[in-house]
């Protein structure tokens, strides 16, 4: 027994002891094997976090507030070209409708663009989601502009003073780009429920209701056109914070069948 004893020990200690070096080299591959697996799954995760995120800011700028890319002059000095608004479009969702004096965004199809306008369908799904982000401009039937008219309201331009009426009462419209007149364009017109006419607030450099009077629309924008109420500043940084109100409208009376 005492031999069988002395063999196997002495088998166990003729047994070649790992160098340090080769310990070393094992546990680097150990090592490397970890790693590769644990940054596969910190990639993984890392799209799957970035996807999830990204569907969410798709959904909330669908469905509750959009950047919006203020692509013209046509709202200075409100709105000046390169600024990034919030638009709220929860503003309109439960039964409250535009205002006078609001500044919507809305789609101008059928009102002031053609209806049957087309494009890549493609290319238009790439566009339209990367203006969803405010990363581009808005799409060619997107506007932004002023509510000036109501249903039911009658406005006509101008008075002597050369002041836009609306119901009979004349507005003095401080949000109007510096040394603008009102309009120079004459124009009488009674808004038909459900719609709205729409000015710019750079008046000399906005193609609006006026501009669309003749065409089939008739220069008005159905309210179920407006996609939501631009709320706030988002861009430039200088200017971040709600859009300024105007008490320009405070005093208009409401439509009734003498303004008809």
């Amino acid at each position: 027994m005492d031999t069988q004893a002395e063999l196997q020990e002495r088998d166990r200690s003729s047994a070649p002891d790992p160098g340090p070096g080769e310990r070393s080299r094992s546990s680097r591959v150990r090592d490397r094997a970890a790693a590769l697996v644990s940054g596969r799954l910190s990639w993984r995760g890392a799209l799957a976090l970035g996807a999830v995120c990204a569907v969410f800011v798709f959904l909330f700028s669908s469905f509750v507030v959009q950047p919006f890319l203020i692509p013209s002059g046509s709202m200075e000095n409100t709105l000046r070209v390169g600024d990034r608004v919030l638009v709220n479009k929860l503003a309109y969702r439960f039964g409250s409708e535009p205002h006078r004096g609001d500044v919507v965004v809305f789609d101008g199809t059928g009102s002031f663009v053609p209806e049957g306008a087309t494009e890549n369908p493609v290319g238009a799904l790439l566009h339209g989601a990367a203006a969803s982000l405010g990363l581009a401009e808005p799409a060619e039937t997107d506007f932004v502009k002023r509510v000036v008219g109501v249903g039911g309201d009658r406005v006509v331009c101008c008075d002597v003073r050369g002041r836009t009426e609306v119901n009979g009462r004349p507005l003095d419209e401080d949000y109007l780009f510096p040394g603008d007149a009102s309009s120079t364009v004459p124009f009488d017109i009674v808004v038909p429920d459900g719609t709205l006419w729409m000015m710019g607030d750079h008046r000399s450099r906005s193609r609006d209701s006026r501009d669309h009077l003749g065409e089939p629309g008739g220069g008005v924008v159905p309210v179920d056109r407006v996609i939501g109420r631009v709320d706030w500043y988002g861009w430039p940084l200088g200017r971040l914070g709600p859009l300024p109100g105007t008490a320009a409208f405070d005093s208009v009376p409401a439509a009734g069948p003498a303004h008809g």
